[in-house]
């Protein structure tokens, strides 16, 4: 489904125009040129071309980005996993430099990164009501279709404003019979993203011809989302168990947990365990880079001899690494994991000898962390310091779970641009996320016994060693596959039945928080995790603490709680908001 149609010009209905660059105060009086009319677009094809357009915006790329389309990526590799502590800016201290600013939360809204991701996220909410204006107007599409249509534009318009919600909070809402788009933030709008999900969960079909579109049962995970977010834990447990229950992926596949590499490699995307993902296409024929990640097109290793063209960000913590001690007994380290830390090649030189860490480890760690001495997929044993841009700056670690295989990247991978793009899925919701949510409202409604069973599901998979890395057969030559010896000492067990839910309902929530953490590691959760719990104060003043001593990046790094929550609007936008002297957006607190 991918990109059949990047951009409609116009669409006849003008794109949130007052959060747009260069508008001036009299231009939504005016017709917009080249605009389609609603007679030309108020047709089953038309409408279905608007719909495809309100899909093709899901990866944040377009003329608002300026080029830079990571600053609008759909993953949040920068707003959820690098403010949550999970990985460094990466690369050196000269590139990029608004990214080590928001890193560090020492920035405001004149931060042009925060402007582009805005941007994106409305014109994504702009497609999803062009759609929801016009269907009315449609004649030759029987009825059933246009349900459908309008709850897969609700679905989008939800998943649009979701993100904005929890970026900035108070974000103003903008809707199909919305005509004057200068509106002000002053609405809490969970009612708003909470009735678009419900309308999608109760007439969306299960599945879908396109397996990119959304179906009723990722409507319903996101409906969950939505009410775990809100603290309306026993709504959230009816709807997740019905997820859980009865849920089929688009293309029909029963909900289910796969071995965990599989979410991260082209080759095996739209699984079982795919509950909605950004469609990404490479070598397709149409010589559109734009097709493939665009948004992760830095987070490469980058180095001597690195197979990579660019460009060294996006690097794991220590703290993360850390996190995937595991104990005599196969369970983590829930409160001291920093005391069991994990061994590591800082500053030594890749021809200095290094044997990796012996310990017991989670398996997890080495599909998301590349690290000395491991195999990094089939493209030869992670050799440090060479593949690290600058490791004094930002650690001797890279990332993983967005890097494609050498042995598929000529279906894969597109190579035609200065950095690369793959064709690896943004997996916005997965199956394990699913159960992760559904176990933590399990534990707050009061059932601790079934947050259990969720949280056992998740490390019975990761315990599976058929889902484990293994060494090379031959290290000089990793494309001759991977031989029966694991690469690391993984040991990894499920809680023994009944001893968490044995505990009380913070100790259970403290395992489930951390489960989230080690599952679902560079995906771009952490941040809005650790703001929901409470807890993003205490943990973000500890990782700039640890962190601090072995990186130069972070210096002066300090969250506020009640301020850094959120994220400052946009100033461009709010000077954009200007009626009689006075803006309509008000700054979020603590950014004046």
């Amino acid at each position: 489904m991918k990109k059949i149609i990047k951009y409609i010009v116009a669409l006849s209905f003008v794109s949130s125009l007052a959060f747009l660059p260069g508008c001036k105060d009299n231009f939504l009086d005016k017709p917009a040129q080249g605009a389609l009319g609603d007679q030309v677009l108020a047709n089953a094809k038309g409408i279905d071309e608007l719909l495809t357009g309100a899909y093709a915006v899901l990866d944040g790329q377009g003329d608002f980005t300026g080029g830079n389309g990571w600053e609008s990526a759909p993953d949040n590799w920068i707003y959820g996993s690098i403010t949550g502590g999970e990985a460094h800016k990466g690369s050196d201290g000269g590139d990029q430099t608004p990214i080590t600013a928001i890193a560090t939360f020492a920035t405001g809204g004149d931060n042009g990164f925060f402007n582009t991701k805005w941007k994106a996220l409305y014109e994504g909410v702009s497609r999803s009501n062009a759609v929801l204006r016009i269907l009315p107007q449609v004649k030759d599409l029987p009825d059933p279709e246009k349900v459908n249509t309008e709850a897969q534009a609700r679905f989008l318009r939800g998943h649009y404003y979701f993100e904005l919600k929890k970026m900035w909070n108070m974000v103003p809402w903008i809707d199909e019979s919305t005509t004057d788009f200068n509106q002000p933030n002053d609405k809490d709008i969970w009612p708003m993203i909470e009735a678009d999900f419900k309308f999608a969960y109760e007439n969306l079909p299960e599945t879908q011809t396109l397996v990119g579109r959304a179906n009723k049962w990722a409507a319903g995970a996101y409906l969950g989302k939505t009410y775990l977010y809100e603290q309306k834990f026993a709504d959230a447990v009816t709807v997740f168990t019905d997820v859980i229950t009865n849920g089929v992926t688009t293309n029909g596949l029963k909900y289910d947990l796969v071995p965990f590499k599989d979410n991260f490699d082209a080759a095996t995307k739209n699984n079982a365990e795919s509950v909605f993902a950004i469609q990404m296409v490479a070598n397709d024929g149409t010589l559109d880079i734009t097709n493939a990640n665009q948004g992760g097109m830095l987070n490469f290793p980058y180095g001597e001899g690195a197979p990579f063209s660019c460009c060294g960000f996006f690097q794991p913590s220590q703290m993360l690494a850390n996190m995937y001690r595991t104990d005599g007994t196969g369970l983590p380290y829930l409160t001291d994991y920093d005391s069991h830390p994990i061994k590591n090649d800082m500053n030594l030189s890749s021809s200095t000898p290094f044997t990796p860490d012996a310990g017991p480890l989670d398996p997890r760690i080495d599909w998301t962390i590349g690290r000395r001495g491991i195999p990094y997929h089939d493209w030869g044993l992670f050799p440090g310091k060479d593949w690290v841009r600058d490791q004094a700056f930002a650690g001797p670690y890279a990332p993983k779970k967005n890097v494609h295989r050498q042995k598929t990247q000529d279906l894969y991978a597109d190579l035609s641009s200065w950095a690369p793009g793959n064709a690896i899925n943004v997996l916005i919701i997965r199956f394990a996320d699913v159960l992760l949510m559904a176990a933590e409202a399990e534990a707050n409604a009061g059932s601790l016994v079934k947050a259990e069973e969720y949280v056992n599901r998740i490390r019975t998979r990761a315990a599976d060693k058929t889902g484990w890395l293994y060494t090379y057969i031959d290290d000089e030559n990793p494309l001759t596959g991977y031989s029966t010896t694991p690469a690391a000492n993984y040991q990894v067990k499920p809680y023994p039945t009944g001893t968490l839910a044995g505990k009380g309902k913070e100790d259970v929530l403290q395992a489930i928080y951390y489960e989230r953490g080690i599952e679902l590691a560079m995906e771009g959760h952490r941040f809005f995790d650790l703001v929901r719990w409470g807890q993003a104060g205490q943990s973000l003043t500890n990782y700039f603490s640890y962190e601090s001593k072995i990186t130069t990046d972070l210096s002066g790094g300090k969250y506020v709680n009640g301020k850094n929550n959120y994220f400052p609007i946009p100033q461009y936008q709010i000077d954009l908001s200007v009626v009689n002297g006075t803006p309509l957006l008000k700054q979020n607190p603590g950014y004046n």
